[in-house]
């Protein structure tokens, strides 16, 4: 068996929740603290909409962003001689893209769970927005933001759609985890593919057993 695509689901999925967690994690929490409720719901439509967009759509508008004929693409293989498409960073693109939503609104929830009435006296003794997300709303909401953030991973991990629009199906380098078992199958291997199949439900069973175990302990503090 090819283990390199597992070794490149996970780095694949290992860096895209690097920029997942953080960012989903401000964005979400930018957006809880927004006044204006109809820019709110604007915006947790526009951040969510990933989530519900088919995966290959999804990838059909990263491939317009990121293309060599494309503004930004052109621009960065013309500046910087980085071509994004069918390149590994192309599988981190689309698994940054897919898994975003769920981060951001596992964090959106875990922020909504905290007491307001401790971000209003935090705010009334004269703490900065940076101060109470520290001190109060990362340390109270930290739980709910791990369960996001590992099932984040989890959808960076099994990404198919966007990874095949955006970084093609190279083996041994972008050939992530279910593109491999869409090779074997298509190549009539089953064994193969099974083998990959056992590989990536038992990482998901053990990813989802966190998820629960960190809902619960959210759970349990906002109790």
């Amino acid at each position: 068996m090819d283990l390199s695509p597992i070794i490149i689901s996970f780095q694949t999925a290992i860096m895209a929740i690097f920029f997942t967690f953080f960012s989903g994690t401000l964005i979400a929490y930018l957006v809880f603290r927004q006044k204006n409720q109809g820019l709110k719901m604007l915006l947790n439509s526009l951040f969510t909409l990933p989530l519900v967009l088919p995966p290959t759509v999804f990838g059909f508008f990263l491939l317009n962003i990121f293309g060599v004929q494309q503004p930004i693409g052109k621009f960065l293989l013309d500046f910087f001689s980085v071509k994004v498409v069918f390149s590994w960073a192309a599988t981190v693109i689309a698994a940054v893209a897919v898994s975003f939503p769920l981060m951001y609104r596992s964090a959106i929830a875990a922020f909504e769970q905290i007491d307001p009435d401790l971000l209003a006296a935090a705010q009334t003794l004269g703490f900065s927005e940076r101060k109470i997300f520290f001190k109060i709303a990362f340390p109270l909401a930290i739980n709910g933001l791990l369960a996001g953030g590992v099932l984040a991973f989890a959808r960076g991990l099994g990404e198919f759609g966007a990874t095949t629009m955006l970084a093609g199906n190279i083996a041994g380098k972008t050939r992530t985890l279910p593109l491999a078992i869409y090779s074997a199958v298509a190549a009539g291997d089953w064994s193969l593919a099974q083998q990959y199949v056992t590989i990536i439900v038992l990482i998901c069973l053990l990813i989802l057993f966190l998820t629960e175990l960190f809902s619960r302990k959210s759970r349990r503090i906002q109790g």
